[in-house]
């Protein structure tokens, strides 16, 4: 067994799964203490290094893609003190953090590993039932349905019609974005049957989110949410963007081609394809010509 013990957290490896404890350092983020110890197992791994500075150094854990929903759910925006798979290492414990990494390292290589992505995920997210509130709302998460709350701060036609509750059968995606720099950030909910697209102020399938320090916790109510979800990986065979690829097509017919792009262009303006939606979508097309 390989165990490092710092002010910023506990990891230790035993061969089989690495367990990933917050300290209880001021600066431990608070996304970290709400979401408690992760207990990876070795085949959602791709990597692990250590980066030695002067004073501290850090550890950081390279997670295959599609194992993890909250990194899916996050799309790697999560800021340092929030990342739960990162760990900041004195320089004094070098020794011990080179050791650990050498030790999952080994067992990777015994086992044979693949560092490509994965078609299921491998962590089961935040535990239900949780709730968050930050920005202009309150977002809640029993594990079948989404409640949306507002509050004094909210716009006033969005408040009017009152909080949302959305089944989980009728969530077809879920975009978690933080503040930056002018730029706010939200929490939103695409939901079938109705694709809007205006601002997360005026959203009611979201909660915008000013860059106060309670915004991150949004982001583990996007990652319950988003392992109960189809996995990343089946819209390349089935559900929405499946069916919105062209069909099959002659090789050299680029005008039929340039068109399914301009539809699908359209699609996306409307609010129709998420934009991960339409860059899958987009890429299909691209290949074929």
């Amino acid at each position: 067994m390989a165990e490092i013990i710092q002010k910023d957290g506990t990891w230790v490896f035993d061969g089989d799964t690495l367990r990933l404890t917050p300290g209880r350092d001021k600066n431990v983020g608070l996304l970290r203490r709400e979401l408690g110890e992760l207990v990876v197992p070795l085949g959602a791994l791709a990597g692990i290094s250590v980066e030695q500075g002067k004073k501290a150094g850090r550890l950081r854990l390279r997670l295959r893609d599609g194992a993890d929903p909250l990194l899916h759910a996050t799309g790697g925006r999560l800021a340092e003190p929030h990342d739960p798979y990162q760990l900041v290492v004195e320089s004094d414990r070098y020794g011990v953090a080179e050791y650990l990494v050498d030790e999952v390292r080994g067992a990777l290589a015994l086992d044979q590993v693949p560092a490509g992505p994965v078609d299921a995920y491998l962590l089961p997210g935040p535990s239900v039932p949780l709730t968050a509130a930050a920005g202009d709302g309150t977002a809640s998460f029993d594990g079948e349905q989404v409640r949306l709350e507002w509050n004094w701060k909210t716009e006033d036609a969005k408040a009017a019609a009152g909080a949302r509750t959305i089944a989980v059968a009728d969530i077809t995606g879920v975009e978690w974005q933080p503040s930056a720099g002018l730029e706010n950030g939200h929490l939103r909910f695409t939901v079938r049957g109705a694709p809007t697209k205006a601002r997360p102020k005026y959203d009611p399938n979201a909660v915008e989110l000013w860059g106060f320090r309670k915004d991150p916790l949004m982001a583990l109510v996007a990652a319950a949410v988003q392992a109960r979800l189809p996995h990343p990986s089946a819209t390349t065979t089935a559900g929405p963007v499946g069916a919105l690829l062209p069909a099959p097509e002659p090789a050299d017919d680029h005008d039929a081609l340039l068109r399914r792009l301009r539809e699908l262009g359209e699609l996306h303006r409307d609010g129709v394809l998420t934009d991960e939606e339409f860059t899958m979508a987009k890429q299909a097309v691209l290949k074929r010509l």
